[in-house]
Parts: C-alpha cells; structure tokens; sequence
C-alpha cells in the first residue's frame, strides 16, 4: 500500500529550519496534524517538553521550565517519578485489561484505600476516566438516586469539557455552544470578599439567603443536588465566606438534597488536605475526584459515592457504565500516587509552603502596584492584577476579549521566556506548585513572577 501523502496548509508558524533540532520537527508535526485545546491555532508557540524531573519541565535545548501550575493542576508528585513507572510495568505485566464485570487486585485495593482516607460514610469507588466523567455519574446518579432532575451550580466555576459537565459549570467559554447546554441545570451568584464592599459577615448572610431564595424559587423537590468545588480552581481561586459550605450541607440534608463536591482540582492534598471540602468541616454525599489521583501519569478518575446512596442499588441496578472503569494500570498508578503521597509527607509540605508562599506573596504585593489581591489555600492561589488598587478595575476583566488581553499577555510571554511554566487567566497568575516544591524554588518561581508583574505595574492608572 502507497505511504499516504496528506496535503495540509499549517495552522501556525513555520520554524525555519535548524541544523539538528529535533524540536523543531516535533513542534511542526503538532501544529499540522493536531488540534489544541481552548486556543485559535494559528501563531501558538507551544514548548515542546522532552521531559520532567520534580517541579522542572526541560525542552529539547535543555531550557528548564520551573512548572508553577503543576501541569493543570494535577502533577501533585511532581514529574519524572519512576516509582509510578514501576507500578504501572508489573500491572500491565500481569494484566492490562479487564471488562469493569471482572475485578482486579489492584480495584479493590484502590477502592478500600480511598474509602479509608475518605470521611464519613464515603465508602463505594466507581471509577473513571477524568474529572468531567466523574461529575457525569454524579450528575446521574443523584437524579437517579432522588428521582429529581436539577442540580445548582455557582456561575463562577468550572466542572470539565463534557456536555453535562460544561452546562453544569459557570465557565464562560460553553457560551459559544449556549443552545446546546444540557437542560436542568440553575446556576447561582456567589460574590468573593475581595469584590464584596459589605465585610465577610455581610457576604455569609446575603450568599446564604439567596442560595436560600434559589432553591425556594425552583422548588425544593425538584433538586436533585447541588455541585461544589471544594476549593475554587481556574475561576480564580474565589474562596468561599466563612461557614458557608457548612449552610450549603445543612440545607441539603433539610431538603433531601444531594450534595456533590467537585474535587477534580482541589483534591489530594491541593489544599493541604486529603480534599478541598476538609477545610470547611462538612461531609458530602458524593466526591467527585481525578487529577491529583494519578497526577497526570495516567488519565483517571473516580466518583465517590456514600454508602446510604450506594444501598438503594443493591436491588437495583446501578445505571452507570464505563468502558474503561477501574482499568487495572491506572488502578495500579493511583495506588502508588497515594502511598507516595503518604511517604513523602506530601500534604504537610503543601500547609508549610502554601504558608510560605503568603508571606513572600505579602512583600510582593508592596513592592508592585498592580497586585490586587491574593487568594491562596494550601498550594491552590492566584493573584490577581488590576489597573487601579482603589477602583480595583481587573488589568484583564471576566471573559475578557482578545484586545483586553494585551497587558497579561505580554506578562504571560515574559514568564515563559524567564523559564517558567504556569496557566495564566484573564487578570490572575496561578501559583499551584507541585506539592514536593521547596523554599528556594517558591522563591525562583516568584523572582520570575515579580519581574514578569513589573510589565503590568507600567499599565497601572
């Protein structure tokens, strides 16, 4: 058979050629024949990573990049670790697949794992693919356990790509496909202190209240649940009022609601606990998990379910299926991912550095005029620049256009040419190290911020 000959115009820049560098093939190969994520795809520069060691990404000229966001906020362990490697080998040297009808060591070791470090009666694993497949399940199964079908979800959030998932986020880019949102789903306003000019007590009360309202307003016995980050991830890190997701599961509990904690991001020790919700002193019904459960090494996900949910489906059946659940090597990756986290002592470094980082983040906010504010839990933080500390006008506002981009882009470029990696937002910089980070590379990776933030400090009114 003839080698197929594809005629393809490029969807980006063409690198001149260099003698020798393997990078600028790989880097061309990507542009013509893949499509990337949440981006136009022409004039991209995408760094082409040979490989990763602890909290440092390397390229193909062995240009180190200090990784700031942890990947997307999932390389908890940080990269390169060969005891993942390991674990996944002998699985895949036993078994590699089996339908989700058969078991496997590794499933039920997982299952009973998750089930000991989860709080409560959160006893019953039923695994996925990835964060968005795992607030799919919950979705249906607390309308298939309640016999409800709306669920409440905050606007300012973000629970995966998915139809459901997307239509159940307040993410504003699935308005571009608003017609075609799943139904059911209500959204509500929930302000953060830094926007709020009424004090943090104020906010607890008119949050509640209208949470309150909301749920008055469409009717009690038509919710099925309501879905939670634990802690607030790429809409900026909003932190919740004080005592505020302990009304939220007091209501729930009232009204027969299901409460679901989307912990894709927060989880695994994120916020210097096993889950974002620990912070807040509440139990949920259901905790939707991935990220942080193989840290990227694997794709993986799980849907933890409460053993009063789980009952109602041992004479019925459960109207869930993957195939793909409980795959025996991501299993096998997420065993090894939580004794790693558990031997490296993982979840107290990230309380130690996360407090580290306030402090450094405290003098930078002096020293820069275009630092708004700070919000950070454990390693999950960003800061947020603004034109104006008084008026507290963003330097890029939500859902920003492409011309209101200029000043952060400009900030974004700076920082990946000062040699880090990290996901920049509309006006935030994430600070989400990989949880093994030390003092001396927080303090590399905020040299690098501070001078990057000088670009915008020129843009302040």
């Amino acid at each position: 058979m003839p080698h197929k000959t594809v005629a393809i115009e490029s969807a980006s820049i063409k690198y001149p050629p260099l003698e020798g560098r393997e990078a600028t093939q790989i880097i061309q190969d990507n542009l013509d024949y893949t499509l990337f994520s949440w981006s136009k795809q022409k004039n991209i520069e995408p760094i082409a990573v040979k490989y990763g060691k602890g909290v440092y990404l390397y390229d193909y000229d062995d240009k180190r990049y200090i990784d700031f966001s942890s990947g997307l906020m999932n390389v908890n362990i940080g990269h390169g670790d060969q005891r993942i490697t390991d674990a996944v080998t002998s699985q895949m040297q036993h078994i590699s697949y089996v339908t989700p009808s058969c078991v496997t060591k590794a499933r039920g070791d997982l299952g009973k794992k998750l089930a000991a470090i989860c709080p409560g009666n959160l006893n019953k694993a039923f695994f996925t693919l990835c964060g968005a497949t795992s607030i799919e399940n919950g979705i249906k199964l607390a309308r298939s356990y309640t016999g409800r079908h709306k669920i409440l979800t905050r606007y300012q959030s973000y629970h995966g790509s998915s139809y459901g998932a997307m239509a159940a986020g307040g993410d504003p880019r699935k308005l571009s496909m608003d017609a075609q949102q799943a139904p059911n789903f209500v959204h509500f306003d929930l302000p953060y202190l830094y926007r709020w000019d009424y004090g943090e007590e104020n906010l607890l009360k008119e949050s509640v209240a209208s949470l309150e309202r909301i749920i008055t307003y469409e009717g009690a016995t038509n919710i099925a649940a309501i879905l939670l980050e634990g802690e607030s991830g790429s809409s900026g890190c909003l932190q919740y009022p004080k005592g505020y997701l302990k009304a939220v599961r007091q209501l729930c509990t009232r009204h027969g609601i299901v409460l679901i904690m989307d912990e894709v991001m927060s989880g695994f020790g994120r916020t210097g606990q096993w889950f974002g919700f620990q912070n807040h002193g509440i139990v949920p019904d259901m905790i939707a998990m991935a990220k942080g459960l193989t840290c990227g090494y694997l794709p993986f996900g799980c849907l933890m379910v409460s053993d009063t949910i789980a009952a109602k489906y041992n004479d019925a059946m459960l109207p869930l299926g993957l195939t793909y659940s409980a795959h025996p090597v991501a299993c096998a990756a997420a065993l090894e991912t939580l004794k790693i986290y558990e031997d490296d002592n993982l979840i107290a470094n990230a309380v130690a550095m996360g407090k580290y980082l306030e402090s450094k983040v405290g003098l930078l906010k002096h020293q820069h005029a275009s630092i708004g504010d700070y919000r950070n839990t454990g390693l999950l933080g960003c800061i947020e620049l603004v034109k104006n500390k008084t008026t507290k006008e963003p330097m890029a506002p939500f859902n920003a256009k492409p011309d209101e981009m200029m000043v952060m882009n400009k900030v974004a470029a700076k920082i990946k040419e000062l040699g880090m990696y990290t996901f920049v937002r509309w006006g935030f910089i994430f600070i989400a190290p990989p949880l093994c980070v030390t003092k001396a590379q927080i303090d590399e990776g905020l040299a690098i911020i501070s001078e990057a933030i000088l670009i915008a400090d020129g843009y302040v009114q």
